[in-house]
């Protein structure tokens, strides 16, 4: 008689959330043997049928079916599960996977998983051919594009992997494992020079034609693809970068899609994760121009002129122009941070972090937790949280800057260091806990973003180092209004680092400097300002005006922003500020009582032999001002005594420095 025990057995496995490899393994037998088993293509022996209702703790009767028994199927998932465990057994702690991205991995590992299926769901209803989705590092970009991949991928079977998800509730699910998928990571792509670079992306594509060479001589495919296939990836292979095998790399992922269709019967779906690295390299190491038609022809290729291309998604750190690489591409679809798509599919939701917090024990760490990772803003979801920093939180149980340390800030340090003074004013506002209203251009253009004074709060933006709290919309053209600050405490740290990393050479005793001011050593402040300044005037002068005069103001506003993190526990750091009748440079305003701290206020002048005959003329200058425009008012309006009040004049004279007080 015929039976449905392949569907009970089935059943059973899922509901106990094990894998056929974990049935197999813990039968003794091999994986297709079980595999057949769940098929119908064979029926277990008495003894391996045994084996099967110890494991699943069920009787032999319901693996036949012959009892009634509920048996939660795969597409159950309870409402206010948010983290699962693959194994199903009740650990008394969760196991963590820090760091892996590969869905098929983390899954198998039997590690915790915060539920993003729906993303899949929501790719697979939107209408766009092509979309591109920017997210700050570490926001879990790789790994929701490794999902999408093991998803869609027809050559394999992924069913196991999504077992408890919320994809099997979806009616995509039927779309399981249906369409060849070409899955490329742009992530390694990263060089000193253009050629290298070129090289670096050629290895990357050689590796996904590898996955599919078998399929060349099973002779689907046409003699002239076949010769098409094998010329492409032979000039993959190669250990030299000429203008032919550029030509080929630009056409490299197109043709590959052209024989997956071919071979599959089905269009290509394409995943292409950190898109935009090679540009970022490009633009660092100075080769942007040379390389920018070779990126705009290799793109243009895969996505505008690819008739094999059923759907692709591309995942970035930046909204790069589409003029300057995907010219002519109408059927873009374009979801920044600022976008309401997709705006829960990447970071952890509050919900999903205290229910993590909750399942390890840390429950009474929400408030910590919160102060410090909460804060980033997608679209109008707010309250995302990184989730590196939750994972390793959850590993670690200390409050650490754990993905503010991980990201690559040498693009950003530098585009902040050389910027104008208003910029870096601005800065100072954000790092004080104020916030800016700018107005930009989400896009990057990164031709502008040396000339285009706006261009860092884009990058800033897109980062996640700075939040939109809120966008308006003025004038007839609607123009967009960013209402910035800085996302939370762990931002503030990146900050820090980055700041001080500006007085961070042999030479510039920047920490002996603050400590000599907050002791009032005049003596020791003028050798260690001198030696600050000789080391570090060249890195705030952009060489477009002369240095005696720029280099003093760019200086003084990246030294105000060190003091802001410096000294950001005890005084309140203020500059450019009405007080008097005046506008003060710096004040520093202690945050406790405590007689030990005195107020202080600095005045920075430069030489003018017009006006001083002596650079301590120019010092004395300086607290001539603070005097007579009466700086101290502000301080005594907020009860600090006139005895703890100290002023400095700072006169400047190329990289010469002079302090009196």
């Amino acid at each position: 008689m015929k039976t449905k025990f392949n569907e009970y057995l089935t059943k059973l496995r899922k509901s106990r959330v094990y894998t056929q490899a974990q049935m197999a393994e813990k039968l003794g037998i091999s994986r297709s043997t079980y595999t057949n088993y769940e098929n119908g293509n064979r029926t277990p022996d008495f003894e391996v049928l045994e084996r099967i209702s110890e494991v699943l703790a069920c009787s032999l009767d319901e693996l036949f079916g012959r009892k009634p028994t509920y048996v939660a199927s795969c597409d159950v998932v309870k409402e206010d599960s948010i983290l699962y465990n693959v194994s199903g057994i009740q650990e008394e702690k969760p196991k963590l996977a820090i760091g892996v991205q590969d869905f098929r991995d983390l899954r198998e590992k039997q590690a915790y998983y915060v539920d993003k299926t729906q993303f899949i769901e929501q790719f697979l209803e939107s209408w766009y051919q092509i979309t591109l989705i920017t997210r700050p590092r570490r926001f879990g970009k790789t790994l929701n594009m490794s999902m999408l991949a093991e998803f869609l991928d027809c050559t394999k079977d992924s069913s196991d992997l999504f077992c408890g998800t919320k994809i099997t509730k979806s009616v995509h699910y039927k779309e399981l494992n249906r369409y060849p998928v070409v899955f490329l990571s742009f992530l390694n792509v990263k060089a000193g020079d253009a050629e290298s670079l070129c090289y670096a992306l050629k290895d990357t594509v050689r590796a996904e034609y590898e996955r599919f060479y078998q399929m060349v001589n099973d002779g689907r495919l046409s003699e002239f693809q076949v010769k098409e296939f094998n010329m492409i990836y032979n000039s993959l292979c190669q250990e030299s970068i000429g203008k032919e095998i550029e030509n080929h790399v630009i056409r490299s992922i197109a043709v590959l899609c052209q024989a997956l269709s071919t071979y599959y019967g089905e269009k290509v779906f394409l995943l292409l994760d950190e898109y935009d690295t090679p540009m970022q390299e490009a633009y660092v190491h100075g080769y942007w121009d040379t390389f920018t038609s070779f990126l705009r022809s290799l793109f243009n290729a895969t996505f505008k002129t690819n008739p094999y291309l059923e759907r692709a998604v591309m995942t970035g750190i930046t909204r790069v122009s589409k003029e300057s690489i995907f010219s002519d591409l109408n059927n873009l679809a374009v979801v920044t941070t600022t976008s309401d798509r997709y705006s829960t599919a990447f970071g952890f939701t509050q919900e999903e972090v205290f229910k993590s917090l909750d399942d390890m024990g840390l429950g009474e760490r929400r408030d910590d937790v919160k102060r410090w990772y909460d804060g980033f803003v997608f679209g109008e979801h707010r309250d995302i949280y990184n989730p590196w920093s939750i994972t390793n939180f959850l590993k670690e149980k200390k409050l650490r800057p754990y993905w503010a340390s991980t990201s690559s800030n040498g693009l950003v340090s530098r585009l902040i260091q050389t910027a104008p003074p208003d910029i870096k004013q601005m800065m100072e506002d954000l790092i004080s806990g104020r916030e800016i209203v700018v107005n930009f251009d989400e896009q990057i253009v990164f031709s502008q973003l040396g000339k285009n004074k706006n261009a860092i709060w884009s990058l800033l933006m897109a980062s996640g180092y700075l939040k939109p709290d809120k966008v308006e919309y003025k004038g007839e053209l609607l123009e967009p209004w960013y209402h910035l600050s800085i996302t939370n405490l762990e931002t503030v740290s990146m900050f820090s680092n980055m700041f001080k990393g500006w007085f961070d050479s042999d030479s510039s005793n920047y920490s002996e400097f603050v400590q000599a001011l907050l002791k009032g050593r005049l003596r020791e402040m003028n050798i260690y300002m001198n030696d600050i300044a000789l080391s570090t005037f060249s890195y705030f002068d952009v060489g477009t005006q002369p240095s005696e005069r720029t280099q003093p103001e760019r200086f003084f506003h990246g030294f105000v922003l060190g003091l802001l993190v410096e000294l950001r526990d005890i005084y309140e750091i203020k500059s450019n500020r009405e007080s008097g009748y005046g506008r003060y440079d710096v004040m520093l305003v202690p945050k406790s009582d405590d007689r030990k701290y005195n107020a202080i206020i600095l005045e920075f002048k430069v030489y003018d032999s017009y006006d001083e005959s002596t650079l301590e003329d120019t010092a004395q200058s300086a607290l001539r001002q603070i005097e007579e425009k009466n700086y101290d008012a502000e301080l005594i309006a907020r009860g600090i005594e006139k005895d703890r009040i100290r002023h400095y004049g700072f006169a400047f004279e190329g990289k010469k420095v002079l302090i009196a007080e």
